[in-house]
């Protein structure tokens, strides 16, 4: 049986760039549509996307959707949401502060998580 194959998407962007916020929630979901195994990573500014209540507002264009539609869509195909925990302390924020299903990985986690993807993509 062959095994699913792997992507790592690596969102560096936060809050302070909403056009650079979508994309990877978008390309994750199609990969997951894709029988695909696919995790985002939150680095740096990232994190601050999933504070709670933020994705209701935010959109990526005027008009636009919702950041939290593309999170939502994402979450519900099995995409997986993972953060550092430094750039958590970066941004002042705790888990608790964080929507739900959103997982907290260290550095070698995510190390292991990136020798171990077919690709790696990175926002």
């Amino acid at each position: 049986m062959e095994e699913e194959p792997k992507v790592l998407y690596v969102q560096t962007h936060g809050v302070d760039e909403p056009s650079k916020a979508a994309t990877p929630f978008y390309l994750a979901t199609a990969a997951a549509a894709m029988d695909m195994d696919v995790a985002i990573y939150f680095t740096m500014h990232g994190p601050t996307l999933l504070q709670k209540g933020v994705a209701d507002d935010l959109t990526v264009k005027k008009g636009g959707a919702p950041l939290a539609r593309f999170i939502d869509q994402a979450q519900g195909i099995g995409v997986r949401l993972l953060v550092c925990q430094p750039s958590l302390d970066l941004n002042d924020l705790q888990m608790e502060d964080l929507i739900e299903g959103v997982e907290m990985i260290g550095g070698a986690a995510f190390n292991d998580l990136a020798v171990e993807s077919d690709a790696v993509i990175s926002f």
